[in-house]
């Protein structure tokens, strides 16, 4: 097993470590999760036997959010003139919009694929924690007089993590891994707060419709095995 991607990975919904990039290969097992076969996600772990047919409800916890370690250090050291720096205030409210824009995307993608999202515990609810992790902004516009202008391919990069749970009992059914280059183009566009939030929106949507299309399939497979298949009866 990689230390660094546990490392990176091991309490992540805390965000209590270093988080270095996911290149490394990862494990085939995790906190007795074996990886699976994934086709919209870069790394699934399932539990063996785990059973998903129960849960027609969800139970959302506060998305965390968190930038690419020395992150905002590093941008404002390569700007020019202190009115193109990012100020904590501005890194703080970058933070708090990607938190709730995730949230609202994944509330919506999961009442779409039919389900009910609640706030409390029950035997048919389905407890996710959420975390974006490894978030950069290419260029981070806050109006500011004087600002740059800034070209880019990409709005930045982030990378999500997604921790089902059993919401009586606590115990870990299944996590997900993905990282995505945000607004990945063919052309190099000019970069604003307003062309960022849509591209970042776009990849949220897309994670979020990913493991709520992932839960339909889970369900209609479940009780699976160590390969996401149907359990041979």
């Amino acid at each position: 097993m990689t230390n660094r991607f546990v490392s990176t990975l091991a309490g992540v919904a805390l965000l209590a470590v270093p988080l270095p990039a996911l290149h490394a290969k990862a494990p085939d097992t995790w906190d007795n999760l074996h990886k699976v076969k994934a086709k919209r996600l870069d790394e699934v772990y399932l539990l063996p036997g785990a059973d998903f047919r129960t849960y027609t409800k969800v139970m959302m916890d506060p998305t965390e959010v968190a930038f690419q370690k020395n992150w905002l250090r590093d941008y404002n050291n390569s700007t020019i003139g202190l009115s193109n720096r990012i100020s904590d205030k501005d890194a703080q409210e970058m933070l708090n919009n990607a938190k709730t824009g995730f949230e609202e995307v994944f509330v919506k993608a999961y009442t779409n694929a039919g389900y009910q999202v609640v706030t409390q515990p029950g035997p048919d609810v389905l407890r996710l924690r959420t975390a974006v992790i490894n978030l950069t902004v290419t260029a981070p516009d806050t109006m500011s007089a004087g600002r740059t202008r800034t070209f880019s391919r990409e709005a930045g990069e982030a990378t999500v993590v997604i921790e089902a749970r059993d919401s009586v009992t606590g115990a870990i059914l299944g996590r997900a891994v993905d990282r995505q280059d945000i607004g990945d183009d063919s052309f190099i566009l000019r970069r604003t707060s307003v062309s960022n939030r849509g591209d970042f929106e776009m990849a949220f949507s897309s994670w979020a419709k990913a493991s709520a299309n992932g839960l339909n399939e889970l369900k209609a497979l479940s009780p699976i095995d160590t390969n996401a298949q149907p359990v041979k009866k």
